[in-house]
């Protein structure tokens, strides 16, 4: 089970956010907070894996709390600045959700959260730059926009990971033949890969006819 602490000036807020987190498989809830100080002194005695840290606290700001914590932090607040966006990353925050969410928006970083852990569960593993990137791309595969209409989650995911297991460029028709699927199909999901930015395209010029277009993992 992954150990959640709560931290919001809003203790009915804390509430909601806590039913969400215990909604979700393999979450437990160990401790709600409502001031800075009750956070750092939670984080020491309960030692949880995750805090939820909203900003707004009647101490001192979230900001200054996600830096001194020992758990990772996803912030949960209503400050939607840039400013506070950037400090919250630099200040070692693994996502950052505005207010007002659904349990659904935060079950879904959560569960991402969890891969994330389970693809860095050992820590004296000594990872590939390709599982690297696994780890990250799990943390924030909750965080992008969801799979196009027409698309099929299923395939998506397959055209993914295959892409991310390939350590040079690849053809749809490569992939396709990979896959088992069509290569019109492999080249529409890596079309939309590259138009989000996961992946990158390049042209491979032949002897005759025209360029191929080749995809590799933006990760590397």
């Amino acid at each position: 089970m992954i150990r959640v602490l709560v931290v919001d000036d809003d203790f009915r807020v804390a509430q909601v956010h806590a039913r969400f987190v215990e909604q979700t498989d393999g979450m437990e809830v160990v401790g709600t907070a409502w001031t800075a100080a009750d956070a750092l002194r939670l984080d020491a005695e309960l030692q949880p894996d995750l805090i939820l840290l909203d900003q707004y606290l009647p101490d001192r700001p979230g900001l200054e709390v996600a830096s001194a914590v020992r758990a990772d932090v996803f912030m949960v607040t209503a400050d939607s600045s840039a400013g506070s966006v950037r400090a919250a990353f630099a200040a070692g925050a693994l996502n950052y959700l505005v207010k007002p969410f659904s349990a659904e928006q935060l079950s879904a970083r959560l569960r991402a959260y969890s891969r994330y852990r389970s693809l860095l569960a050992d820590p004296a593993a000594d990872l590939t730059q390709n599982g690297i990137d696994r780890a990250v791309d799990a943390l924030h595969e909750a965080d992008r926009p969801p799979t196009p209409k027409g698309q099929s989650p299923v395939t998506a995911r397959l055209v993914t990971e295959a892409l991310q297991r390939t350590d040079e460029p690849v053809s749809a028709a490569d992939l396709a033949d990979q896959l088992g699927i069509a290569r019109a199909t492999a080249q529409r999901y890596l079309a939309a890969l590259a138009d989000e930015g996961r992946a990158r395209m390049s042209l491979r010029y032949g002897s005759t006819g025209r360029p191929e277009h080749q995809y590799i993992w933006a990760g590397r």
